[in-house]
């Protein structure tokens, strides 16, 4: 029997991915920032056979709470075989090319709040000396580009530091997966035209938790960004400039 951690559990992919051990009949804590949507998902893992189900809100820019909330749900499970983060927000880069006040706030959302619930955690893991950290990041963090480059830098960030950590982690037997999705049609992305290369919640979800149990370290989902980024990452700079990102 699992015990799951989940940060952004209010996430369609957090959510997907809670159901798939919730079949399993595991112990999930359940993080996100709306109360009601918790207390819904709880009743729902619950009804598909989870073992146990607890939840609790948390602002991710509160950093002063990040150690507690930490502490509190490692705490409640004794012990922990997957922590998973899936929060993040999706920023208006047009606004945050006028707003420094927003592009900071944008960086803190998707990009440090992560690393400081990450720092709390792992040091969890490591005393434990097994378990799994994964990390929702973002095909967007492979190389900056006009279009989403706050978003891109906040969670290319996180991508640097899920490496060191990795590499850190690995002695003690934890393992550590940074998933890097590309399209996925979330309600995040409900005013994007969805095409071909759009991916369903419950699709991604399922490779990710078949990538926990296999030790994968692929990040990316589905397989075809593993192409496309080796394109775009291969493009020359003076050429790359001049394309529409």
């Amino acid at each position: 029997m699992k015990n799951i951690i989940i940060i952004g559990a209010t996430s369609a992919m957090a959510e997907s991915v809670a159901r798939l051990y919730a079949k399993e009949g595991a112990n999930i804590y359940l993080i996100g920032r709306n109360k009601d949507k918790l207390q819904n998902i709880e009743r729902d893992l619950v009804v598909r056979g989870a073992n146990s189900v607890h939840s609790t809100t948390f602002e991710a820019n509160d950093f002063s709470s990040h150690q507690t909330i930490v502490e509190t749900a490692f705490n409640t499970l004794t012990k922990v075989d997957v922590f998973f983060i899936a929060h993040g927000s999706l920023p208006n880069q047009e606004l945050c090319q006028v707003n420094a006040a927003k592009t900071i706030e944008e960086i803190n959302t998707n990009g440090l709040s992560v690393i400081s619930i990450l720092t709390y955690a792992a040091n969890f893991l490591e005393q434990q000396k097994f378990g799994n950290i994964t990390v929702i990041s973002s095909v967007a963090g492979e190389r900056g580009r006009q279009s989403n480059y706050v978003y891109g830098a906040s969670k290319g960030l996180v991508s640097i530091f899920l490496q060191g950590l990795s590499q850190r982690l690995t002695k003690s037997g934890v393992h550590v997966l940074d998933i890097k999705p590309g399209f996925v049609d979330t309600p995040m992305t409900k005013e994007f035209e969805k095409g071909i290369l759009w991916a369903k919640p419950a699709n991604v979800a399922k490779v990710i938790k078949k990538r926990i149990d296999n030790k994968s370290s692929f990040s990316y989902v589905p397989f075809i960004w593993f192409i496309i980024m080796t394109i775009i990452k291969t493009i020359p700079h003076t050429i790359f400039n001049k394309i529409r990102l």
